[in-house]
């Protein structure tokens, strides 16, 4: 029965094809990146259902149906569809909020297979929410359930404390979940302490798979000709955050760091700001700007900071291009793709040490890590990259050869294709051992 789902060639794991429904309740691939909820969750379950597809296997990502224009089954890729689910009002909601609505989305994903004549292999939960969904179908339906969490509930409490907006009993939930699913996945050996240390999981059901960047997308390019396309001062340093605009991504810690460069040196160092809920910089819909730019004209660099707005995948590496430095430094980041996206446009990043930064960017090597809410370490740190154009070229290569060596989608795809393999081969001995 082993051998009916996975085969060993040459020390290599190989899968029939495999139906697998990808569940992402509030994070579909076919939404605009960079809003509130639209971020490294989004990405991910793009790159890695349109890998799984590319191999062979049929993906269904079951996301809710939060538009009224949108069609029941979109087809994303050979082999993948997104499948929106009627789970509440047909709008955007903030995804803390979606919780009340999972028993309705749980239903509507069996009315659907039971239409659609699907019998899946396995279900892939995404976040904790789908995650409660993926647990209910294994215990109805007898679907085992490879689980990512994104971010868990203990930690996010962790950081934010009050302001930690998560629905009453996500934690309760989360526990129940790490103890059901049949494996776990964690991005990073920080998140895997937190399943282990956190929510007693077990460690042999708990497989560490860090995200990746697509580098067809993401890729050097020439600075000069990157600041002629978007109008920026060819001769100027500059600074350059991609990232969602939120208080816990702490935008204002690398004002603060800017500003302090432009009173302790001449250098006349300019910030690039790219994110926000619009393509146009708005403080109304994207408040955080607003605050970002009060700041900055109360410590007299008004002139230095520039606000884009949003900008989606296809042009982001004419942004990190631009820039000398990448920086990013929340004071909470579960993962973190957008160091990625940088490094593997070949610039050094510095960033703060929490979570996944820890892993990602390897400091002293592609760029530094640095304390969060520091902003004269911040400063301190860019200005040595700043001052030193051959450390930043050899950070930047690093930082690119890093990326094709450990942070590619081929390579969480295969990884991620493997670990079902296991998972099915562990639970068809399982039978065979309890028919025996």
């Amino acid at each position: 029965m082993v051998g009916r789902i996975a085969t060993i060639d040459n020390g290599r794991l190989t899968l029939p094809p495999l139906r697998v429904a990808f569940l992402s309740e509030h994070a579909s691939p076919l939404a605009l990146r960079g809003g509130t909820d639209a971020g490294g969750q989004n990405v991910y379950v793009d790159e890695v259902a349109r890998g799984l597809g590319g191999r062979g296997h049929r993906v269904d990502i079951f996301t809710r149906r939060d538009g009224a224009e949108l069609p029941e089954i979109v087809a994303l890729a050979p082999g993948v569809r997104v499948v929106h689910l009627a789970a509440g009002p047909p709008s955007p909601l903030p995804k803390d909020e979606l919780w009340p609505l999972m028993p309705a989305f749980s239903d509507a994903f069996r009315a659907f297979a039971r239409r659609d004549g699907a019998r899946y292999d396995l279900s892939h939960g995404n976040f904790w929410m789908s995650g409660w969904v993926a647990t209910e179908l294994r215990r109805d339906l007898g679907i085992p359930v490879a689980q990512i969490f994104h971010a868990t509930g203990k930690t996010k409490r962790r950081h934010q404390g009050q302001a930690d907006t998560s629905p009453d009993g996500r934690i309760g939930i989360e526990e129940a979940i790490v103890r059901d699913a049949d494996r776990l996945i964690a991005q990073c050996p920080a998140e895997r302490d937190e399943l282990i240390g956190d929510y007693a999981a077990d460690p042999a059901r708990v497989a560490t798979i860090p995200s990746a960047v697509n580098t067809r997308l993401f890729h050097p390019t020439d600075r000069a000709e990157a600041r002629r396309r978007l109008g920026l001062d060819p001769h100027a340093p500059i600074v350059v955050y991609v990232g969602r605009m939120l208080p816990r991504k702490d935008v204002r810690n690398v004002v603060r760091a800017v500003a302090l460069l432009a009173k302790q040196t001449d250098l006349p160092v300019q910030l690039l700001l790219v994110g926000g809920e619009t393509t146009e910089p708005d403080p109304v819909a994207t408040p955080e700007i607003g605050e970002v730019r009060r700041l900055a004209a109360e410590l007299g660099i008004a002139d230095q900071v520039i606000c884009t707005g949003r900008r989606q995948p296809g042009e982001l590496h004419w942004y990190y291009g631009a820039g000398d430095v990448a920086v990013t430094t929340p004071w909470y980041e579960p993962f973190g793709l957008t160091p990625l996206e940088a490094m593997a446009c070949g610039r050094p990043v510095v960033g703060s040490a929490v979570g996944g930064l820890t892993y990602t960017i390897a400091d002293g090597v592609t760029g530094f890590l640095v304390p969060p809410r520091d902003p004269a370490a911040l400063a301190a740190r860019l200005h040595l990259l700043l001052a030193d154009p051959a450390l930043r070229e050899r950070m930047g290569g690093a930082a690119r050869d890093r990326i094709a060596r450990e942070f590619t989608w081929d390579t969480v795809v295969e990884r991620t294709a493997a670990l079902y393999g296991e998972l099915l081969a562990g639970r068809e001995r399982r039978a065979s051992a309890s028919a025996g």
